[in-house]
């Protein structure tokens, strides 16, 4: 009954397996090993292009690592005010690009509006030395109010974004719950409608530790091979990354996995909203549910062994996985 948060899981048997069955043997270090090629051709079907693709551990270094490629010291990064990327990463953005500033937006349901972003642009003092130049917009998926923006969304937020010469970074530690969540495909997800860099999450969704910043445009990746190395990331058995990817990826294990962690976050949300004094605040898109409920069935709830996470004076948040048991 831990409903903390999908880190709370633990990892998918295929993915284990496939970490046993790969630990054996000798193969070339740093990324040159097989499964790490296979990884990257994989995800080029999956996304239907040419990419790049560079594993890191961590979601925070694909994300810092991301902003870097996209935005100069003295830039700027437009993102959600609740986004992982202003609220829980320490300043590893801002370390990772060398002094680049995040500019915080408002918005409804942890998604910015076009309109919103155009107003702040106009604003950003672009071309004044004085001022830091918008150089990237940074977008969440699922946003951390667990709310998916849709191929429409994120292409009328890019169009905004190339008009005034930014890039687009998009935050997927929940790709795959967003993506199963809206039934579009990865593509229209992404590069089709205007990212440039995705951060490819699979940690939250049954890897151990496994992220992948994908590239859409190669040339946007010049320099992150020595930056990923330079950030600590550069891991010498890449394959134990690589294999927790590729098994992840096979026979479209990545999706089934999220459709299960999306259907137990549906099946409690239809539950709690028939509930008297219970109040969901955003739409339950993936696999997060956010809401209000009387202080007593809280408190009811902890006593009973049920965890849950208080966001804020008046909300909880329960977060399924995909290994949450329909009971």
């Amino acid at each position: 009954m831990n409903f903390y948060s999908d880190n709370v899981a633990g990892a998918a048997p295929e993915i284990l397996a496939a970490l046993a069955e790969g630990a054996a043997g000798s193969v070339q270090s740093y990324g040159a090993d097989p499964a790490t090629a296979r990884v990257e051709r994989r995800l080029a079907e999956i996304f239907e292009t040419e990419i790049v693709v560079f594993p890191v551990a961590t979601g925070t270094a694909a994300n810092a690592l991301a902003l870097a490629a996209l935005c100069p010291p003295y830039g700027a990064v437009y993102c959600h005010a609740e986004s992982h990327v202003q609220v829980d990463e320490c300043g590893a953005p801002e370390f990772y690009t060398g002094g680049a500033k995040l500019v915080p937006l408002a918005g409804a349901h942890g998604r910015i509006a076009p309109a919103d972003l155009e107003r702040a642009l106009a604003a950003g003092g672009a071309g004044d030395v004085h001022h830091v130049q918008p150089a990237a917009l940074s977008i969440g998926q699922l946003s951390e109010a667990g709310t998916a923006y849709t191929p429409g969304h994120v292409a009328e937020l890019a169009d905004v974004a190339r008009r005034h010469g930014l890039g687009l970074h998009m935050d997927g530690a929940r790709f795959a719950n967003a993506l199963v969540g809206l039934g579009c495909t990865p593509a229209e997800l992404t590069w089709k409608a205007g990212v440039d860099v995705l951060s490819f999450g699979a940690t939250k969704n049954g890897c151990l530790a496994a992220e992948a910043l994908v590239f859409f445009k190669p040339g946007l990746a010049r320099e992150i091979g020595f930056r990923r190395k330079r950030a600590g990331h550069l891991f010498s058995k890449m394959r134990f990354l690589s294999l927790q990817l590729e098994a992840y990826l096979a026979d479209d294990l990545w999706l089934r996995l999220a459709g299960h962690a999306n259907a137990m976050a549906a099946r409690l949300a239809e539950g709690l909203a028939g509930a008297p004094g219970v109040e969901i605040a955003h739409p339950v898109d993936g696999n997060q549910i956010f809401v209000a409920l009387p202080p007593a069935v809280k408190r009811g709830l902890r006593s009973e062994g049920f965890g849950l996470s208080t966001w804020d004076d008046r909300l909880s948040r329960l977060v399924c996985a995909f290994n949450t048991e329909p009971a």
